[in-house]
């Protein structure tokens, strides 16, 4: 058991400037606080006995000016200035650890208001509005969520079946979720056929089966393109290849909309056109799109930003002094709220192309925003990132997790390695490093980026590929970041 006695530093007036906190700790019987039921009666006699404990409270000098006897000044707060003020700027980390100080804390570490408060101050409250849509979120706790979600102690793969299905049959298509519901669009169907149907699995029923929306002014059929989410129920996509070749465009389709229909977007100054490329969405509302393969087999290198709030959305190439080795078939995630991090992909190196592990980042809140290596290089001839690194790789999936750790998994691997192994990066770190992730459950033998997505903020949907060219749409993986409470 431990304690916490802070002691106040006093200035030339009298007032407070510093205070120091010494910690103890003694052996004695473990108090693990009161259970759930009885936090209101404890809270209030804990409470009691503070305020009477106030009233007796006098510093009371020890030879130095600067040094007194009594109750920390600190707690001398009123428990709601204590939880809004002050422990509501930690981190859920920081939370968990104070708890166990003393049974002041402890009680006002339970409180489910100061979690989603320290959650969103430390997720952002994008991601914060994501998990309380979560199924049996509300049963489970925003202490309990948070504890799960930095840990991973909960992670789990499961294999689900589901009814429904995708015909024509197909590969090369791009998914993505929108709030508890997986979409997909288009792929590549026989004899290398473009499609551009739509389709929805809606995992909050009881019974998920595919289900064919009929939707008017559909984009041109394309497969190798990006499906992404912009403003809640908002799809885009951007590029890919069609039956004319590589596309640039732009199509908005807004889920609930009724009858939902796809609109073009005629942004200006357009980037080529390509395919294989990478993108992510910022603030809900802007659409980067980086590197690809353009028209002879190309590689691209470039970055560009379209604001889909705009009347008139503008394409606008950020421009940065160096650039990473093109590619195709890497990806993009963002974290610490505008930071963008670029994994892996198929890159040129000189006349030749390697599957990379290279791991790069840009803070786009910068001024002049710029690419840097974050662990290194996995190109022939240069050093290894820091930690167990993943085997290089491209089409793989990239998971952001709330707090900017970055989960690796799935593609296309060089060598005799498992696609299905775990590999968690924080790039938040000092000098970020890879660790394995080991997690229970049967993975898929084969996962790639273009058909996986995170649904509700807590769960990777993994849809069934055998191999690159047969597809199982019947059967989904799931990886499941938090305990199932449903």
């Amino acid at each position: 058991m431990n304690r916490l006695q802070l002691t106040p530093i006093y200035g030339d007036d009298d007032t407070i400037t510093h205070v120091i906190g010494i910690q103890f700790f003694t052996e004695t019987n473990i108090d693990l606080g009161p259970v759930p039921g009885s936090f209101v009666k404890e809270s209030a006699k804990l409470a009691d006995r503070f305020r009477s404990g106030l009233s007796t409270y006098r510093p009371f000098p020890a030879g130095d000016r600067n040094v007194c006897r009594g109750i920390c000044g600190i707690l001398q707060l009123s428990d709601e200035v204590l939880y809004l003020k002050v422990l509501s700027r930690l981190t859920p980390r920081d939370i968990a650890s104070i708890g166990s100080v003393c049974r002041q804390l402890y009680a006002l570490t339970k409180n489910e208001d100061l979690w989603r408060m320290v959650c969103q101050n430390a997720w952002g409250s994008e991601t914060t509005s994501v998990l309380e849509t979560v199924p049996g979120a509300k049963r489970l706790g925003w202490g309990r969520l948070a504890r799960e979600l930095t840990t991973l102690e909960a992670a789990a793969w499961r294999k689900l079946t589901v009814g429904g299905a995708v015909e024509p049959s197909r590969c090369n298509f791009s998914a993505c979720a929108v709030g508890n519901r997986v979409v997909l669009f288009g792929g590549e169907g026989v004899d290398m056929q473009p499609m551009n149907d739509t389709f929805v699995l809606d995992l909050n029923s009881s019974s998920p089966e595919w289900q064919h929306v009929q939707v008017s002014s559909p984009p041109p059929g394309r497969w190798g393109h990006t499906l992404s989410c912009v403003n809640g129920s908002h799809l885009v996509v951007f590029g890919g290849c069609g039956r004319q070749g590589l596309l640039n465009d732009v199509f908005v389709l807004d889920l609930d909309a009724k009858p939902p229909s796809w609109r073009e977007i005629p942004g200006l100054a357009p980037p080529l056109p390509r395919s294989w490329h990478s993108s992510c969405t910022l603030d809900g509302t802007k659409l980067i799109v980086s590197g690809g393969c353009a028209d002879s087999g190309v590689l691209l290198s470039d970055t560009f930003l379209l604001d889909l709030s705009m009347e008139k959305p503008i394409w606008r190439e950020i421009p940065v002094a160096w650039t990473p080795p093109s590619r195709l078939g890497h990806t993009l995630s963002v974290y610490g709220g505008r930071k963008i991090l670029m994994f892996g992909g198929l890159a040129k190196s000189g006349p030749l192309r390697f599957r990379s592990s290279d791991v790069f980042s840009m803070d786009l809140s910068e001024e002049e925003p710029c690419w840097r290596c974050v662990t290194g290089s996995g190109m022939p001839g240069a050093g290894n990132p820091g930690g167990i690194a993943p085997p290089p790789r491209l089409d793989h999936v990239a998971v952001s997790l709330p707090g900017g750790r970055i989960l690796i998994f799935g593609g296309s691997v060089a060598g005799l390695h498992s696609a299905s192994q775990l590999y968690l990066l924080d790039p938040t770190d000092e000098k970020p490093t890879w660790r394995i992730l080991n997690v229970p459950g049967r993975p898929p033998r084969f996962a790639w980026g273009h058909s996986t997505c995170v649904v509700g903020g807590t769960r990777a949907i993994v849809l069934g590929g055998q191999t690159g060219e047969e597809w199982m749409l019947s059967e989904l993986h799931e990886l499941s970041l938090a305990s199932s409470v449903i």
